[in-house]
């Protein structure tokens, strides 16, 4: 820079204040941001509006494909496909939604089926396997699950094959010769979702495979665990995102026993299938009677209760409880076996051969009951399951639906019971706030178990967004069974005295679970957080504790977690206003 320059840039500041010119820079700045923040509303305002046109164009594309008569038996792959049925598979008749879906994949349309548990999903993609040339890819997370429907084929003498992390090198050998000769008999492969998300040698077998015409189609079981939205995300299902571009003229179908409309919506776009068939059953099962009883205290009367009910109301019946972990699965298998019942464990820890052994020796009734962990207990099938008892509360109610819709797979009529207690919600929910719904989707469980009056088949038609009239459950629940008396609970006053034992157990820098709040509230605890005027003497504990678990799903209490190095606690706290 010369001199002249210099002094010029000098006489430009003396000639300004410098702190008139930065209110003005500071102005214009904060103007320009104020306009920017409008675009930016309009921008977002018009994203929104620009993702319902998406999702009402693909919902129109949905309902048009639905107007198409699926159900029709002129196809030109019908008589084959009524000849497979009766002959391989021995089954006179077709239930509900399942000729829909099978000539919806037979037709090489995109489907998303959703349909109860019992309903006969895996049909609508083992029956049109045989149909096809080539092999049909069954995506599901359950190891246990895959080795009961290959099980079921194989006794068929149906060709079928399973890779998961456990295959040996012969098998997967095998199997990918199988995969890419065109003179081979297999036409089901079942797979988990990370053998296609961390195989590479499987994903290019898989390209080889539609490159020869040999894939027939993708079907994904328990399709909800693609969305976040859903009960169950599995990071690995994430995956299967890139399958329509890799193997485009693949039709996929997608199936769940429990899905809701925002769930299914985000599916679909993960999938790349917007505007897929989309069938939906009804979620009612008449056949099962919905009930939830108080768990005791103790573990000794849960388990006399239990061994009561496995003696006398289901005597020579067979039947699933589930618990919330391996060590209560185990424990609870033990305590049963000690009073003389045939029961046995079913979890992710037992050897293949040992939880196989258990799961034949259940199938021909050589076991009453299989204690099963609710994170593993979804492989198991049997049609004549008479009773599923929840020792514990499950995740959420879709978890529960499922779960439960393992009994009465016959049709005929069988029992769904909860006990529930306020104890298991914290053991449940400090298990399940890590994920991204997961403690709406248990508070959703907890509203249920809560709710004394209600039929138990409107609460859960009213998760699923299906209308179900009182008339529809015909007595099949313990509401509609034996109608309660509606009795009125004012909790505004026992709100404000739960929060004033909160505010002074706080002022003192201590924190409290849910058992110690309930206590202070009883009047009991220490003597230095109780409240003088802010306890509930004479009300039962177990209304206390109900009163607690209410406050917490309605939102007026939440927990706050906290991790040691060896578990995660979960405190009640106010609600921040």
């Amino acid at each position: 820079m010369d001199e002249c320059e210099v002094l010029e840039v000098k006489e430009t500041f003396a000639s300004h204040d410098p702190a008139t010119e930065l209110k003005k820079v500071e102005l214009a700045i904060k103007k320009i941001t104020q306009e920017i923040q409008l675009l930016q509303g309009h921008k977002q305002q018009l994203i929104s509006k620009r993702d319902k046109l998406k999702d009402a164009i693909q919902q129109n594309k949905s309902a048009q494909l639905a107007q198409k008569d699926w159900d029709r038996k002129d196809f030109p792959w019908s008589k084959e496909l009524q000849n497979i049925q009766e002959s391989i598979f021995k089954i006179p008749r077709l239930r509900a939604h399942q000729l829909p879906t099978i000539n919806a994949t037979l037709s090489g349309v995109d489907c998303i089926l959703i349909m109860p548990t019992g309903g006969g999903k895996s049909l609508c993609y083992q029956l049109p396997a045989h149909v096809s040339k080539g092999v049909t890819l069954v995506v599901s997370p359950l190891v246990s699950l895959m080795e009961d429907q290959i099980m079921g084929l194989k006794a068929l003498n149906i060709e079928a094959q399973m890779l998961s992390a456990s295959s040996g090198r012969e098998q997967v050998n095998g199997v990918h010769a199988d995969m890419t000769n065109p003179n081979s008999t297999l036409k089901l492969l079942y797979v988990t979702p990370e053998k296609l998300s961390k195989s590479k040698r499987f994903m290019t077998k898989l390209q080889k495979m539609h490159q020869m015409g040999r894939f027939a189609r993708l079907a994904i079981d328990e399709v909800h665990c693609c969305s976040q939205w859903g009960h169950d995300f599995r990071p690995d299902y994430k995956f299967l995102g890139i399958m329509k571009k890799m193997f485009p003229g693949t039709p996929i179908l997608g199936l769940t026993a429990t899905a809701t409309s925002r769930v299914i919506q985000d599916v679909q776009k993960i999938l790349d299938i917007q505007g897929c068939l989309i069938l939906k059953a009804s979620f009612n099962r008449p056949n099962l009677f919905y009930e939830v009883r108080p768990k005791p205290s103790s573990h000794e009367e849960c388990v006399r209760q239990i061994q009561h009910m496995l003696q006398k109301e289901f005597q020579g019946q067979s039947g699933i409880i589930y618990t919330m972990t391996i060590k209560d699965s185990e424990q609870l298998a033990s305590d049963l076996r000690s009073h003389g019942l045939r029961v046995a464990p079913y979890h992710a820890q037992l050897d293949a051969d040992v939880r196989s052994r258990v799961h034949t020796k259940w199938v021909k009734n050589e076991y009453q009951a299989v204690i099963a962990t609710i994170a593993f207990g979804m492989g198991i099938d049997k049609p004549d399951v008479r009773y599923v008892i929840h020792h514990c509360i499950s995740k959420s109610m879709e978890n529960f639906y499922q779960e439960s819709g393992r009994a009465g797979r016959d049709g005929e009529p069988a029992k769904c019971i909860i006990f529930w207690r306020f104890g298991d919600l914290a053991r449940q929910s400090t298990m399940v706030f890590t994920e991204q719904t997961g403690l709406e989707n248990l508070y959703g469980l907890i509203a249920y178990c809560l709710d004394g009056v209600r039929c138990r088949r409107n609460l859960i038609a009213e998760h699923f967004d299906e209308a179900w009239e009182t008339s529809d459950c015909a007595g099949m629940c313990d509401h509609c069974k034996i109608p309660q008396e509606v009795k009125m609970m004012e909790l505004g006053d026992y709100g404000q005295k739960l929060l004033l034992i909160l505010e002074k157990s706080s002022s003192m820098d201590q924190r409290l679970t849910g058992q110690k709040l309930v206590d202070l509230f009883l009047g009991k605890g220490s003597t230095k957080q109780r409240v003088q005027g802010a306890t509930a003497i004479g009300l039962p504990r177990e209304t206390a504790e109900n009163i607690v678990a209410y406050l917490l799903v309605d939102g007026f209490l939440k927990e706050d977690f906290h991790f040691t190095p060896y578990s995660t606690l979960s405190y009640i706290v106010p609600v921040a206003e």
